[in-house]
């Protein structure tokens, strides 16, 4: 019989009253208690399976892990490193790290994942322990980027939607608390892409667990989104190969995209900072008659480019997912991820998740197999209620951001939720600020990189500044602990992004529903020369 969730957390809870040891003492030294957590007595759903110091410098290589997720990180603060594994029933477990850093603030944070995540996210816990958190991440319960532990097995999937999150939050703590002596002060929660979804599944339905939530490009609206990403490879199959735009092609579609659109908000610098104001119209790339040439497309070829920026609807058209939104580079980047094969994620999805049939074919999905997986949500994973009462009337904040620039997640769909929030909750954008603030971070791709000003603090290799102006995360620290709430982010564009470091020009990005225009004669790289407007 499986165990239930809240008694797995009973138990992890339990770490906390176990007996103190010798080295354990606050009196012992940091290495010394970190060697003895390994040894410390457990509840019986908890398994230690290492304890360690780490010097700042160390090149941290894990071992014996999944090929798919990333094995090292280069540690920046002195740590004691503990792994866990964690039982959460008779069919489901998850493994889990708990960083504590000889700088400790007080702060305790929790790291999300990505993708059908099965990676504890190293580098985030690099970052958030530079910054002197305690820090927290999981394998979300199974390994690799995959999802074959799904196959009829709703435990591992309730450990995926937000299980894991939940218990390795409550172990964290506990295991801060007693290692330092003294209890955690503020706690916080860090995560982009899958990371960002469980971000707003702790806001909608956990808002106890966190004071703070960063969470950027969020992956709600999931068998939405899945249903999205699905399509594009069957509109590219559908087409056929002269359908599909050549990669000739790509650099005037790229350049028509910015003919009709850069100018909208003053700047011609190749980045729209409000794509939502774009109506492209591919068919202006349309070859004149009799002409043979790899820069214009056929009707047929602008139908299709028609088509990958169409929004997404179902069963007697009812909303599945937004429309991917323009930029310079949208259709390349969709045939360069979509085109092989079906997308992973959509394909393990719905084969393991939804179905429970491993010989699925994907390759055709459409409304009727959309609408089976919102009528069957395993875990409620979809987190898209809309509803974020229990946050704000807890006091915990929601710090929201979404690259416009993200061929991976629509950042429409940011947009989408933002608004579902303020109807579902009859709330005007100037009551969701106490508690909800979402910014459009124009020129930035998939959580971090692009072509625009997008290092925002949200990784620690997507970071210019602790300046919480300039820093997603000390934003939400200082929001939380001064009361004082972001009105902006200013995000920086690394001369080389290779490299970052050198900063070649900054720009303030703005909370939504406010967009960003050049003032009149003003220089695109003058960070002071930009405007928030509605």
């Amino acid at each position: 019989m499986a165990l239930k969730s809240s008694f797995c957390v009973a138990l992890a809870a339990s770490y906390f009253s176990l007996p103190v040891t010798a080295s354990q003492s606050p009196s012992a030294s940091f290495e010394s208690r970190c060697s003895d957590l390994k040894h410390a007595p457990q509840p019986s759903n908890i398994t230690p399976l290492y304890s360690e110091y780490i010097p700042a410098g160390t090149n941290l290589v894990v071992p014996g892990l999944d090929p798919s997720c990333f094995n090292s990180t280069t540690i920046l603060a002195d740590i004691c490193r503990l792994g866990l594994n964690v039982t959460t029933s008779d069919r489901s477990d998850f493994i889990m790290e708990v960083w504590l850093p000889r700088n400790w603030t007080r702060r305790f944070l929790s790291t999300g994942n990505g993708g059908i995540n099965g990676c504890i996210g190293y580098d985030d816990m690099t970052y958030a322990t530079q910054l002197g958190f305690a820090a927290t991440g999981s394998n979300n319960g199974h390994s690799g980027q995959n999802g074959t532990r799904f196959l009829n097995n709703l435990e591992v999937v309730i450990d995926y939607s937000y299980r894991s999150l939940t218990m390795s939050a409550a172990i964290g703590k506990q295991v801060t608390d007693k290692f330092y002596g003294k209890a955690h002060q503020k706690s916080y929660y860090l995560g982009c892409s899958t990371g960002g979804r469980q971000g707003f599944k702790m806001a909608q339905e956990f808002p106890d667990i966190f004071d703070g939530i960063v969470a950027g490009a969020p992956a709600f609206n999931f068998q939405g989104l899945l249903s999205w990403s699905g399509l594009f490879h069957t509109i590219i199959k559908e087409v056929g190969p002269d359908g599909v735009p050549p990669q000739s092609s790509w650099a005037a579609i790229d350049a028509e995209i910015l003919a009709q659109c850069d100018h909208l908000d003053g700047a011609i610098d190749g980045i729209l900072e409000d794509p939502s104001l774009c109506n492209f119209r591919p068919e202006a790339l349309i070859c004149r008659s009799g002409a043979k040439s790899s820069t214009c497309l056929t009707g047929k070829q602008a139908d299709t480019v028609r088509r990958f920026l169409s929004p997404v609807n179902g069963v007697n058209g009812t909303f599945v997912y937004p429309r991917a939104e323009p930029f310079s580079g949208i259709v390349g980047s969709v045939l360069s991820i979509y085109a092989p094969e079906q997308f992973q994620y959509t394909d393990h999805w719905f084969k393991y998740a939804v179905y429970n049939d491993s010989n699925l074919n994907t390759e055709n999905l459409g409304p009727e197999q959309w609408d089976y997986a919102f009528k069957h949500d395993p875990a409620n994973v979809r987190t898209y209620s809309g509803d974020l009462t229990k946050l704000r009337k807890r006091g915990a904040k929601l710090l929201h951001y979404h690259g416009l620039e993200d061929p991976l997640i629509s950042s429409a769909s940011s947009t989408y939720y933002y608004n579902l929030a303020s109807r579902t909750m009859s709330l005007p954008s100037a009551d969701m600020d106490k508690f909800y603030r979402y910014f459009r971070i124009s020129g930035m791709s998939h959580c971090l990189g692009g072509t625009g000003a997008s290092a925002i603090g949200n990784r620690g290799d997507n970071m210019a500044s602790r300046d919480p102006k300039a820093n997603v995360l000390t934003a939400m620290i200082r929001w939380v602990e001064e009361g004082l709430a972001p009105e902006f982010v200013t995000g920086a564009k690394f001369k080389d992004p290779k490299a970052p470091g050198e900063v070649e020009y900054t720009r303030r990005h703005c909370k939504y529903p406010l967009r960003n225009v050049l003032k009149a004669g003003g220089k695109y790289t003058n960070v002071d020369d930009w405007q928030c407007v509605l």
